[in-house]
C-alpha cells in the first residue's frame, strides 16, 4: 500500500505530517490514505511521551481535494459492509488524532473541500494560507453525497444545528479562507507559508492541553440540542425551510444531511459517527449521487479539461478584446473579459450607449467590494482595462472580436463588416448569437475559418457555460481560441456544431413549448410551474418564458418556419401568439407575460389564461407533467445527437445542466436516459406511453436501446466518456 503521508519530528518534539500521495496530483480520502493514516496514529500513540505537539499540512499546491469519487461512484449495494469499515477505520483514525492529548494544528496552504476540511476540523486549531485559489467547505452535497468522515457531526457541534445546516452542510459553499475563518472553521489566516507553519507551531507552543470543545465536561452545544425546548420549537420549521429552498423537489443528499445533523446531535459523538456513516452509504449507493458524481466530476472534468479542443493546435492567446455591442450581453461580456485580465473595448452606437457596459461593471464591481470579495484597487484595475467608444478605430489592434448585437442577420454582418479592417491579422470572430446559424453569418467575413460562435448565457458574471459554436468553414485554430479564451475567462466551454437554435436554445425550447402546451392543454398554470419546479428544475417554464420573452420566443418560432426548418404546430404556439398579438403580453420586460411583474418583481400568474384554454388537461397525471417536459428535451437532445449537432454525451450533460437548467439530479439529459428506471429500454417504453398519450413528439428512437446499449447502473466514468 502507498505511504500518502510523511512523518518528521523535529528537535523541538513538534511531528509534521505531511500529506503527499505519491500517486496523485491531488491528496484524497482513498484506500492508501486510511492505511497511512492509521499507521501514523499508531506511531503517534507509542511516542505520545515524546511529543510538543502535531502539524498536519500537505506538500500539494492544495491541502486535500477530499473522497476518492472513481471509487464512490462504483459503490453498490454489495459493497455497503466494505464502505462500513472504511469510513470507520477514517473516523476512527480522526478522532485518535483529536484525543492524542497533544496540541494538533491544521495548516492548511490550500484548498480543503471535503474530506480535507474534516481532516482539519479534527484538529483543535486550524491555520489557513491566504492564497487567491484556495477554497475551503464541505460540497458533498453538490455531489448527492454528505460530509462522512465526521463533517456533519463536528460542524452541528461546532456551529449548532441552524449554523451548521445554513452555512456549510446545505449550501456546499467552498469559502475563501478569511469567509471560512468568518463562518468559525477557521481560526487564523495568514499571508505567506513561513507565517503559516510559524503561527502553527506558536500556538502548540500555547496550548499544550488542548481538548475539542465537545470533550469538555462544561460543553454545550450551541443553540441547544433537539431536546431543548428553545431548539424543539424550531424543529418542525427546519424540513419545511429546506423544502422552500428546494422549491418542493425531493432530492435525497440534503434530505439526508437534515436527518442525520437533528439525529446525530440528539446521541453521543460516537453514534452520531455511525448515524452519518449509515446515511451516507445510503446515498453512496443510490443512482442520484452516481449521476450527480458523473456528470460534476467526470463529465466536467474532461470538459475543462480540453476533451473536445483540437489537439495539438498550437495558438496564440487573445489579449486584447473588442465587443460589439453593450446592451445586457455585450456589457456583461466585458465584464468577464476584464475580470480575468484582458483588454476590452466596447464599441456601440454613441458614446452613452457604449457607456453602458463600463456602468454595469461598476455596479458588479462595487457590489464584491461591498461583500469583501474584491479591494477598491481590484476594482479599479478591472475598470481600467475596460475602454467604451463609438469609434471604430478605437478597435485597432483588437486580436479577438464578440459581437452581441441585436438576433438580425443584416445586422451582425454589418457590424462586422464595419471592424473588420482595424482588427489585429487573424483576430478571432466571434458571435453570440443565441438561435442564428453560425455558417451563414459567417458569409459575411472574408475569413470564414475565424469565424465562430461563442455562445454566452445571462447574466454572464453568474452563468459558468460558454456554447461554442463551429460553423461549416472554420478552422480548428478559431475553435482552440475560442475554447482558450473561454477556459481564461472561467467559463466552461462546450463544443457543438451548427444549426439553428444550436444545442442549448433549440433544446430549451422544447422545454417551454412543451410546458406551454400543457397549460393550452387546460393543465393549471400553477399545476405546470410546480411540476417542473418538483421535477428539478430551478425555475419554472412558465417563469422562464417570461424571462426570454414571448415575442422572442414567437420571433424564433417564425425564423425557424421561414427558414424552412419544418416546424410540427403545437398548442403552445397558438396560446404564444394569442398572448403576444392578442392580449400584449410579452414578458418580463413589459411587466406582463404569464405572470404580472411589479416594478420588477414577478407576481402571480395572470387570471386571463384560464379564458384561453380548456378543461381537458386537469386530468393529467402530476408525473406525466413532470415527464413530457424532461423527456420532450431528452429525446430532442438524442436528435441533436444524431444530426451530428452535438458532438459528445458528455457536452450534451454538462451543457443541459449548466445551460438550461436541466435538474442537476439527473446527471445531464442523456445520463437521464441511461438511467431511467430499467436503462435505456425502461426510457424506451415510457416514452412510447408518452407518444401513444400525447403525440407522436414522444416517439423514441427506433435504435435507441442499441444505441446507448450500456446498462443505466454502468460506472459514472464510462458514461462520462461515451
Amino acid at each position: 500500500m502507498t505511504d500518502t503521508i510523511r512523518y518528521d519530528r523535529g528537535a523541538d518534539g513538534i511531528v509534521t505530517l505531511t500529506l503527499d500521495d505519491p500517486d496523485q496530483s491531488a491528496n484524497t480520502m482513498n484506500r492508501a490514505y486510511a492505511a497511512s493514516m492509521s499507521a501514523v496514529l499508531d506511531r503517534l500513540e507509542a511516542e505520545r511521551d515524546e511529543l510538543t505537539g502535531v502539524v498536519v499540512t500537505s506538500a500539494k499546491s492544495t491541502f486535500f481535494a477530499g473522497g476518492d469519487l472513481p471509487e464512490m461512484a462504483r459503490a453498490t449495494r454489495a459493497d455497503a459492509p466494505a464502505l462500513a469499515e472504511l469510513l470507520g477505520t477514517i473516523k476512527r483514525d480522526l478522532r485518535r488524532l483529536e484525543t492524542l492529548g497533544r496540541p494538533v494544528v491544521a495548516a492548511v496552504n490550500g484548498s480543503a473541500l471535503g474530506g480535507g476540511l474534516e481532516i482539519a476540523l479534527a484538529c483543535h486549531h486550524r491555520v489557513a494560507l491566504d492564497v487567491p485559489d484556495s477554497r475551503l467547505g464541505l460540497p458533498e452535497v453538490t455531489l448527492g453525497l454528505l460530509p462522512g468522515a465526521g463533517g456533519v457531526t463536528r460542524t452541528v457541534r461546532m456551529l449548532g444545528l441552524a449554523g451548521a445546516l445554513t452555512t456549510v452542510l446545505l449550501t456546499g459553499r467552498r469559502m475563501r479562507p478569511i469567509d471560512a475563518q468568518a463562518a468559525g472553521l477557521v481560526d487564523e489566516v495568514v499571508a505567506t507559508p513561513a507565517e503559516l507553519l510559524a503561527r502553527a507551531r506558536a500556538w502548540i507552543a500555547a496550548n499544550p492541553h488542548p481538548t475539542q470543545p465537545w470533550d469538555r465536561p462544561d460543553y454545550r452545544m450551541p443553540g441547544g440540542t433537539p431536546s431543548s425546548r428553545s431548539l424543539a420549537a424550531q424543529l418542525p420549521a427546519f424540513p419545511a425551510t429546506l423544502r422552500k429552498q428546494l422549491k418542493g423537489a425531493r432530492l435525497p443528499a440534503p434530505e439526508a444531511i437534515l436527518a442525520t445533523a437533528v439525529e446525530g446531535a440528539q446521541v453521543d459523538l460516537e453514534t452520531a459517527f455511525t448515524v452519518e456513516t449509515r446515511h451516507l452509504i445510503g446515498l453512496l449507493t443510490g443512482q442520484v449521487a452516481k449521476n450527480m458524481i458523473g456528470a460534476f466530476f467526470f463529465d466536467l472534468k474532461a470538459v475543462n479539461g480540453g476533451a473536445t479542443r483540437p489537439s495539438g493546435v498550437d495558438v496564440a492567446p487573445v489579449r486584447r478584446v473588442a465587443v460589439l455591442g453593450a446592451g445586457m450581453m455585450g456589457a456583461g461580456i466585458a465584464y468577464a473579459c476584464a475580470s480575468a485580465g484582458l483588454d476590452v473595448v466596447v464599441k456601440d452606437v454613441s458614446p452613452e450607449a457604449a457607456g453602458r457596459a463600463r456602468a454595469h461593471a461598476e455596479r458588479l464591481l462595487a457590489r464584491k467590494v461591498r461583500k469583501g470579495r474584491a479591494t477598491e484597487a481590484d476594482a479599479r484595475a478591472v475598470l481600467d482595462r475596460i475602454t467604451t467608444s463609438d469609434r471604430v478605430d478605437a478597435l485597432a489592434g483588437c486580436d479577438a472580436v464578440i459581437e452581441a448585437v441585436f438576433e438580425d442577420p443584416a445586422l451582425k454582418r454589418s457590424v462586422f463588416a464595419e471592424v473588420l479592417p482595424v482588427l489585429a491579422p487573424g483576430a478571432l470572430l466571434a458571435s453570440n448569437t443565441s438561435t442564428l446559424p453560425i455558417t451563414g453569418l459567417a458569409e459575411g467575413v472574408d475569413r470564414p475559418a475565424d469565424f465562430i460562435g461563442m455562445h454566452f448565457f445571462s447574466p454572464v458574471d453568474r452563468m459558468p457555460l460558454l456554447e461554442i459554436v463551429v460553423g461549416g468553414r472554420t478552422g480548428d485554430a478559431a475553435l482552440a481560441r475560442a475554447f482558450d479564451l473561454g477556459r481564461r475567462i472561467g467559463k466552461t466551454p462546450i463544443v457543438v456544431n451548427d444549426g439553428r437554435g444550436f444545442f442549448t436554445s433549440r433544446v430549451i425550447g422544447r422545454f417551454i413549448d412543451e410546458a406551454v402546451g400543457m397549460v393550452a392543454e387546460g393543465v393549471p398554470a400553477a399545476s405546470v410551474e410546480q411540476a417542473a419546479l418538483q421535477a428539478g428544475y430551478p425555475t419554472g417554464p412558465l417563469a422562464l418564458a417570461d424571462e426570454v420573452s414571448l415575442t422572442l420566443i414567437q420571433r424564433i418560432r417564425r425564423q425557424f418556419e421561414a427558414a424552412g426548418e419544418g416546424v410540427l404546430p403545437l398548442p403552445a404556439h397558438r396560446l404564444v401568439d394569442e398572448l403576444v398579438d392578442a392580449y400584449d403580453r410579452p414578458g418580463r420586460g413589459a411587466g406582463r407575460g404569464f405572470y404580472g411583474y411589479a416594478d420588477g418583481t414577478r407576481g402571480r400568474l395572470w387570471s386571463g389564461l384560464a379564458d384561453l384554454t380548456t378543461d381537458a388537461g386537469r386530468a393529467v397525471p402530476f408525473t406525466d407533467l413532470q415527464e413530457r417536459m424532461l423527456f420532450a428535451e431528452a429525446l430532442d437532445a438524442l436528435r441533436c445527437l444524431d444530426e451530428g449537432v452535438l458532438r459528445t454525451e458528455t457536452d450534451a450533460n454538462i451543457g443541459s445542466i449548466l445551460g438550461i437548467g436541466f435538474p442537476a439530479w439527473t446527471g445531464g439529459v442523456i445520463r437521464y436516459i441511461r438511467q431511467y428506471g430499467a436503462g435505456p429500454a425502461g426510457f424506451a417504453a415510457r416514452a412510447t406511453e408518452l407518444a401513444a398519450r400525447y403525440g407522436d413528439r414522444f416517439t423514441p428512437p427506433a435504435d435507441l436501446v442499441d444505441r446507448l446499449a450500456a446498462s443505466a447502473t454502468r460506472p459514472a466514468e464510462a458514461v462520462s466518456a461515451a
